[in-house]
């Protein structure tokens, strides 16, 4: 019965995670983003300029397999970046926040690098039951997949993208509906969370109906200088955990 349920959950939650793990320059709503952007930043208080990094300068600040060993590292591939270009949100104001669910980085960037990461479940035991080695194969299968953007930006635009994610938390608070290619996904509730970071940080718990289940993902974006890291993590079972062994990790390597 329980692999029943996690292959119906799984199947139902395949259309926000197609969606998910990818790197990206942009949306394909610049007109939302650019008024996302401009109501976002008025009064914000101006952060020092930023230099820009080149792509090979920001490839060496992405996670490795060595820095977490416990855990799967891959690069997006081109099937993330297809399913990326449909995906959008039904309220211009929510874009921010599907950027970052789409693994797209935000505004901009003169370089982007991402990465989908998934911890590794231990292996059952060699006399392990049936039942156990059953387990551990849903436990496999239930894991949270974190999707791990980086983006590094010239001037004011990083601290513009951040502030940008922050106003679409409030402004969409009560739900939103996302768009990916061939179906609609409802996010019910995007509440504020806790994570601290870098120069300035933000952190929202999402709820998700997946068809009738319930399911809670976790958004995290976080701004050094002219970098914005950003994340979303999901699990194909239903609740995921926010992954903060994964953004710790790569907030370190951002120095």
């Amino acid at each position: 019965m329980r692999r029943t349920t996690v292959r119906r959950t799984a199947l139902a939650a395949s259309a926000l995670s197609l969606a998910l793990l990818v790197t990206a320059c942009g949306s394909d709503e610049p007109a939302a983003k650019d008024k996302a952007k401009s109501e976002a930043t008025k009064g914000a208080p101006a952060a020092p300029a930023a230099k820009a990094l080149s792509q090979a300068e920001l490839d060496k600040l992405m996670l490795e397999q060595a820095d977490l060993p416990n855990h799967k590292i891959t690069p997006a591939g081109k099937v993330d970046l297809v399913a990326a270009k449909g995906t959008k949100a039904d309220k211009a104001e929510c874009t921010p926040l599907v950027d970052v669910m789409a693994l797209r980085a935000g505004g901009t960037p003169a370089a982007s690098a991402g990465r989908k990461i998934m911890g590794i479940p231990k292996d059952p035991a060699k006399d392990a039951s049936p039942e156990e080695k059953l387990k551990a194969a849903m436990d496999a299968l239930s894991g949270t997949i974190t999707g791990d953007v980086v983006a590094s930006y010239e001037g004011q635009e990083a601290a513009d993208v951040l502030a940008a994610i922050k106003k679409a938390g409030t402004d969409c608070a009560g739900g939103l509906t996302v768009t990916v290619p061939g179906e609609k996904v409802k996010v019910t509730k995007v509440e504020p969370a806790s994570y601290t970071a870098g120069d300035e940080a933000v952190a929202y718990t999402v709820s998700v109906d997946l068809e009738g289940k319930p399911s809670t993902a976790h958004l995290v974006a976080i701004r050094k200088g002219g970098i914005v890291a950003s994340f979303f993590a999901q699990s194909l079972a239903g609740s995921a955990d926010q992954p903060k062994a994964v953004i710790d990790a790569q907030v370190k390597k951002l120095g």
